[in-house]
């Protein structure tokens, strides 16, 4: 079975797939700091309480964009698991063309969605992922990676409001009625919600216009399906997009090779 990990700036997601299906996933909060003992004791207990056990994890995968946590999640595969994992970086073979500036800079999720949303559900294609930032990332019809646009998050945009103006309480999210608020929280609340509404739906037009053609539009990420209420721009909301492009990614890579000696010499930073 495989282990996958994604690991960004607000979750550790680490997930199990046998094969066929998805045995489980379970999250917790990133602290880059925490050791792989920790994580050991989280991660071992669950998966003992979906009925499996270490030795049917034979293979792992790590994405992630917090690179302090890599040094933790790779010692917790090679020590807990015996297993070398594979890491979600810009050299490995993603099986389509990385067409920005600078390859190395793109967000390993980034590049996960394109490859699960183009394997999926073809293209051209624009992923809107809702995580700590807000993503949207371009595919072309032949699955190349074009580059996109990253805007904040909503839970960031909401804790800055609440920091920076002293009468301003902090909100929670959700889908007003109006769009015109009576009282300061719905006024808050209209803003939040629709106005990332509103910017989802003006820069998938720009998008759009400035690729000139037709793109199918796949979210993703933890408050898509909520934003999904809000607007007719989705033709998909797909929760393990990530995930799936981990998986794919680890299927189409030579398996790391592992042994105790050669773990105890292999770089931990990259």
């Amino acid at each position: 079975m495989l282990l996958v990990i994604d690991a960004g700036n607000t979750n550790v997601v680490a997930a199990v797939h046998d094969g066929t299906a998805w045995r489980g996933n379970w999250r917790i909060a990133t602290e880059p700091q925490r050791t792989s003992d920790e994580y050991a004791v989280w991660l071992l207990t669950l998966l003992q309480h979906a009925g499996l056990q270490r030795p049917d994890i034979t293979g792992a995968v790590i994405g992630t964009v917090v690179p302090a946590a890599l040094y933790h999640l790779r010692r917790l595969v090679r020590d807990w698991f015996e297993v070398e994992p594979l890491i979600a970086r810009a050299r490995v073979n993603w099986g389509f063309e990385i067409k920005v500036d600078n390859p190395e800079e793109v967000g390993a999720d980034r590049l996960l969605n394109a490859l699960a949303g183009h394997r999926k559900y073809a293209g051209p294609l624009v992923v809107i992922d809702f995580g700590t930032a807000t993503t949207f990332d371009v595919v072309d019809v032949n699955g190349a990676y074009l580059g996109g646009v990253i805007a904040p998050g909503i839970n960031l945009s909401i804790e800055a409001l609440h920091k920076a103006a002293a009468r301003l309480p902090r909100i929670g999210i959700g889908r007003p009625q109006a769009v015109i608020g009576t009282n300061t929280i719905a006024a808050m609340q209209s803003g939040i919600y629709w106005g990332y509404v509103a910017m989802i739906e003006g820069m998938v037009a720009r998008i759009r216009a400035e690729y000139a053609g037709r793109l199918k539009v796949i979210g993703t990420g933890g408050l898509a399906p909520l934003l999904a209420e809000g607007t007719m721009v989705f033709e998909r909301i797909d929760p393990d997009l990530t995930l799936d492009g981990l998986r794919m990614l680890a299927e189409q890579n030579p398996v790391p090779r592992w042994s105790p000696d050669r773990a105890r010499h292999l770089p931990d930073h990259e």
